[in-house]
C-alpha cells in the first residue's frame, strides 16, 4: 500500500484516539448526567473507530503508531484548564469539546478531499458521518446550555 494511505489513516488513527481521550476526560468534568452519557457514548463510538482504523494499518502491512497526537494532547489539556478555570462550568466544557470535533472534521475532510482505495474510503466516508452527528450532538446541547445563561 502507499505511504500516503498509511500516513492518512494514522493521522485518523490519532484524530480518533484523541476524540476517545477528550470526551472521557469531558465526561469526569460535568455533573450533569445527560452530557456525561453523552459524553461517554461518543468516547465509545471515537474507540471503536480507532480499533477499526489500527485493523485497516495492520492489514495494510504497517505498524500502527501508539500515541496520540501532540495537538490532542494540547486540546485534552485545555479542558483540563478550561475545567479548573471555570469550576467544571458544562457551557465551557461544551464548547471546547465541539471545537475537538471541528478539527475531527476538518481532518476527515481533507482526507475525503485525497485519491484513496474504494474499501479505505469507505470507510472513512461512514467514520466521518459518526464525526458530524458527535459535532452536532455536542453543539445541539451547548446552544440549549447557552440559552440558559
Amino acid at each position: 500500500m502507499d505511504s500516503k494511505t498509511i500516513a492518512v489513516l494514522n493521522e485518523l488513527l490519532e484524530t480518533s484516539r484523541d476524540g476517545e481521550m477528550g470526551f472521557t476526560k469531558a465526561a469526569e468534568k460535568v455533573k450533569e448526567p445527560e452530557v456525561k452519557s453523552m459524553f461517554l457514548k461518543q468516547a465509545k463510538q471515537c474507540g471503536s473507530a480507532a480499533r477499526e482504523l489500527e485493523t485497516q494499518i495492520g492489514a495494510l502491512g504497517s505498524m500502527v503508531d501508539k500515541s496520540g497526537s501532540v495537538s490532542g494532547a494540547l486540546h485534552r489539556g485545555w479542558v483540563d484548564v478550561k475545567a479548573a478555570i471555570t469550576g467544571h462550568d458544562t457551557l465551557a466544557i461544551l464548547e471546547e469539546t465541539e471545537r475537538g470535533e471541528d478539527y475531527a472534521k476538518k481532518v476527515y475532510t481533507e482526507a475525503l478531499e485525497l485519491d484513496l482505495p474504494v474499501d479505505v474510503r469507505e470507510m472513512i466516508e461512514r467514520q466521518y458521518r459518526g464525526v458530524i452527528i458527535n459535532h452536532d450532538d455536542v453543539r445541539d446541547i451547548r446552544d440549549t446550555y447557552r440559552s440558559k445563561n
